[in-house]
């Protein structure tokens, strides 16, 4: 993944991809230390949470910006690698969720390491791995977690019942809730990338973009244009397809709820499958499905497997073909999703097929597995 990044611009599209550090998160930074959140920027579309990840390079100011962000991330990776295999040692527990992490992640080439979703999936496996013992700590993590980016707040759904589930909700509100106000209290438009988040349209990499791409052959006149930090579709019926997206989420959510009231077994594992079904649907039923989604789900699938007592491991082994082909269709072969060639189509028509399929198959395991009325 390094050596990638070392390549000369134009391979991989390496220059595209670390753009995203150099220019955009850089940019942001300089506006972050002036005291103020990012301002009419289209491209700001997440929870106040992020500014502490943008500005930690700050921290190491004999390093260029991209060298610390990398740092950084390569740290975050070591100690979710190292967490990963101390849970693995443990009675009834198994190491193949770290190598389930080392081994899988490098399936995105160097695309990890130049976004910060390492640092959040982090954030959101150390929360599950501290779930039994410490389901304080464990709030706390997956309540920052939510300040950075929203998605992690979701690995609380799989808390054992009872005192277990009222601390992590409680510790999470609390610490989510103290960060915000320090940051309300800092910088000035903390909460504008509300505004950006509902202008969102349908990526063309989502599960509605593929739909979209097999029906431009067809004769539909929807075209593809840079919006917001993604390729997104313009065009008839697109907002259609993005509300649908959106009662899908919802309908995701509501099942989520009905599996946490009629669930009558919690296993050690329940926490974890829990976490990654939920993170699955959300995905799937999303408007946009950013490659560096992938690492999202790869962090949670390694935590599932550091239990022996998992029923997601088929679920596992779908995510690895999932993020390599999602690496085919970016960045390797991107212009030609893009484009919607058929190798395009095709490519997504794969991707989103296995990703779909894990959903549905986590789900149905994860409800066989807690037995529910």
């Amino acid at each position: 993944m390094l050596a990638l990044l070392a390549q000369p611009l134009g391979v991989f599209h390496v220059g595209t991809i670390n753009g995203e550090v150099h220019q955009i998160y850089h940019r942001w930074y300089e506006q972050l230390v002036r005291g103020g959140f990012p301002l009419d920027d289209a491209m700001w579309q997440y929870p106040p949470g992020a500014a502490l990840v943008i500005l930690g390079p700050g921290a190491l100011p004999w390093l260029t910006y991209f060298q610390a962000f990398l740092l950084l991330t390569l740290a975050a990776d070591a100690l979710l690698a190292v967490a990963l295999a101390r849970a693995g040692r443990r009675p009834g527990r198994s190491t193949a969720g770290a190598w389930m992490w080392v081994g899988a992640l490098p399936l995105l080439l160097h695309l990890p390491l130049v976004r910060y979703d390492v640092q959040v999936t982090a954030l959101a496996a150390l929360a599950l791995l501290c779930m039994h013992r410490r389901p304080r700590v464990g709030g706390v993590l997956a309540g920052l977690g939510a300040t950075v980016k929203l998605w992690p707040v979701l690995v609380l759904l799989g808390a054992p019942r009872g005192r277990t589930t009222r601390h992590a909700w409680l510790s999470a509100a609390a610490g989510a809730a103290a960060l915000l106000a320090v940051l309300a209290s800092v910088f000035s438009h903390t909460f504008g990338f509300l505004r950006q988040q509902g202008s969102r349209g349908v990526q063309i990499e989502s599960v509605a973009g593929t739909v979209l791409s097999l029906a431009r052959p067809a004769g539909w006149p929807g075209k593809v244009e840079y919006r917001y930090g993604a390729m997104e579709f313009t065009g008839p019926y697109v907002s259609s397809f993005a509300h649908a997206s959106l009662l899908a989420t919802a309908a995701a959510f509501c099942w989520l709820l009905l599996w946490r009231v009629r669930a009558r077994r919690w296993t050690p594992a329940t926490p974890f499958d829990a976490a990654l079904a939920a993170v699955l649907l959300f995905t799937v039923t999303s408007r946009v499905i950013s490659p560096q989604y992938l690492v999202w789900l790869l962090g949670l699938a390694a935590a599932c497997l550091t239990s022996r007592a998992t029923t997601q491991r088929p679920v596992a082994a779908l995510l690895l073909p999932a993020a390599a082909v999602s690496t085919l269709a970016y960045p390797v072969l991107y212009n030609d999703v893009v484009a919607g060639t058929p190798l395009g189509c095709a490519l997504m028509v794969v991707r989103n097929a296995l990703l779909v399929a894990a959903a549905l198959l986590s789900c149905r395991r994860l409800w066989a597995s807690a037995r529910c009325l």
